[in-house]
């Protein structure tokens, strides 16, 4: 998502500065002005808050295999899902 933010600007910005696709004022750079508004979010919070949610998840993975290692019997898996 960060990523995705980062590309809608730079896009806007190559309309403005360099004059591509004709510059500003045209239809596509109404289009890039919505997509900046859509990625500058994406950009700034969505993408950094995903990275922490994704590192998270992996170190409780980590920490829970070795407890589940030696489990043979696997009767109330379902505990585990969300009702």
């Amino acid at each position: 998502m960060a990523n995705a933010g980062g590309a809608w600007d730079n896009a806007k910005k190559y309309i403005e500065i360099e004059g591509a696709k004709g510059g500003k004022g045209t239809e596509t750079h109404k289009a890039c002005v919505v997509g900046d508004t859509v990625g500058d979010p994406f950009k700034d919070t969505s993408g950094p808050a995903l990275n922490i949610l994704i590192k998270l998840m992996s170190m409780i993975s980590l920490t829970i295999a070795p407890l589940l290692e030696g489990v043979d019997e696997w009767e109330f898996w379902y505990y585990g899902l969300i009702p």
